[in-house]
C-alpha cells in the first residue's frame, strides 16, 4: 500500500469515506475535494476497485462520487449539471441515495417546489 507524507484533513476525510464504504456503512459517497488531490483519490479508488464519477465543482474543486457500481451508474444519468442546478426531484433522489434523513429531504423538496412555484416555503412540518 502506498503511503504519503502529505496527509491534510481533506484526505483524511476521503480515506475515512473509503473505509466506511468498504465496511458497508455507506453505499455511496459524495466528497468535494480540491483538484490537487484528485489524482491521489482516483489512484486509491481504482486500486481498490471502487467505481467513481468525477464532476467539476468549481475552479479548484471537484465532486467525487464513489460507491456501489449501480449507484454510480445512476449518478452518471442523474447528475448532468452542477449540483446547484439540479431540479428539486433530482436533488431529492440524490439526497436519498446518499442516505440523508428522508424526512429532511421531503421537507427540502417541498420547500424547493414551493419556491419554484412562487409560494413561501413551509420550512417546518406540514399540518395534519
Amino acid at each position: 500500500m502506498e503511503t504519503t507524507t502529505i496527509n491534510p484533513v481533506e484526505l483524511k476525510v476521503f480515506l475515512n469515506h473509503v473505509y466506511e464504504l468498504k465496511k458497508g456503512v455507506r453505499q455511496m459517497v459524495l466528497h468535494t475535494m480540491n483538484r490537487k488531490y484528485e489524482a491521489f483519490a482516483v489512484k486509491r479508488l481504482t486500486s481498490q476497485g471502487i467505481p467513481f464519477f468525477i464532476q467539476p465543482a468549481g475552479k479548484n474543486s471537484v465532486n467525487l462520487f464513489f460507491g456501489k457500481g449501480e449507484c454510480i451508474e445512476a449518478i452518471k444519468h442523474l447528475v448532468n449539471c452542477p449540483l446547484y442546478e439540479l431540479s428539486p426531484e433530482k436533488n431529492f433522489i440524490l439526497g436519498a441515495m446518499l442516505g440523508y434523513n428522508i424526512c429532511d429531504q421531503c421537507r427540502r423538496y417541498c420547500d424547493q417546489k414551493a419556491k419554484a412555484e412562487g409560494r413561501a416555503p413551509q420550512g417546518g412540518h406540514a399540518a395534519s
